[in-house]
């Protein structure tokens, strides 16, 4: 069980996530601040697994926070809650596990506590989550390997495909495919990448594809039946 704190000075705020997180059966004790000087006496008088910290709070932010949690001899694991897209990219500078904006979707907080579980006391995560300088327009910001559902070969570029939105960026891939093969992305056509974990339907016949984020990518012929045993260990895998 994942025992956690939540700590934002709005208390709608507090009881939506603290709704939300009771959702999932692997939280445990969920303690409540409404301050970052109430969050800091808690996590100091308290153990817990992680904390989620609205970034802006009267007094002590959450980046405050998060820099006297770093100074702790076995710190919990920090998920940033925003409703500032910009102040995300300070989040990796503080070793943050995620980070989350508001208002907060079930699904995107399922991945956070995903995320807090693989770096849990006595787990750690099989391969390092790779953080991606990405560009759009004049906004430059940081995305974790684990957010891209499928990457789209474009030239020597390759766009990236999350949940939310898409980027470009200046590596070809083929490349990508070596670099994330370790991380569990598939190369399922010479134009296509998939991370096999988002993968929920492979459909075999005349043309086959794969759904990843609802969304159909083809696939080639020639690697259809790799792609099909991947996909079938990894649900052996998860039963």
């Amino acid at each position: 069980m994942i025992d956690v704190l939540i700590a934002d000075d709005e208390a709608p705020a507090l009881d939506a996530l603290e709704f939300m997180l009771r959702q999932d059966a692997r939280i445990g004790a969920i303690r409540r601040a409404s301050s970052g000087a109430g969050a800091l006496q808690v996590l100091t008088s308290e153990r817990v697994d992680a904390a989620f910290l609205d970034v802006h709070m009267p007094g002590l932010s959450g980046f405050d926070l998060a820099r006297a949690i770093n100074r702790f001899a076995t710190p919990p694991a920090i998920v940033f809650v925003t409703a500032d897209e910009e102040t995300a990219v300070g989040a990796f500078d503080l070793d943050a596990t995620d980070y989350l904006l508001k208002p907060v979707r079930q699904e995107r907080l399922v991945r956070a506590i995903s995320r807090i579980a693989a770096v849990a006391p006595g787990q750690s995560p099989a391969v390092e989550d790779e953080v991606i300088t990405v560009t759009r327009g004049t906004t430059i910001r940081r995305i974790r390997r684990s957010e891209v559902r499928y990457v789209q070969a474009q030239g020597d570029y390759a766009r990236l495909h999350t949940d939310d939105d898409s980027y470009l960026v200046r590596v070809p891939i083929t490349e990508l495919a070596e670099q994330w093969a370790a991380a569990g992305f598939v190369r399922v056509h010479r134009s296509f990448l998939v991370a096999l974990a988002a993968v929920t339907t492979v459909r075999v016949g005349t043309n086959p594809t794969v759904t990843v984020a609802g969304v159909e990518v083809p696939v080639s012929r020639r690697l259809l039946p790799g792609v099909r045993d991947a996909f079938e260990a990894l649900g052996k895998r998860r039963d």
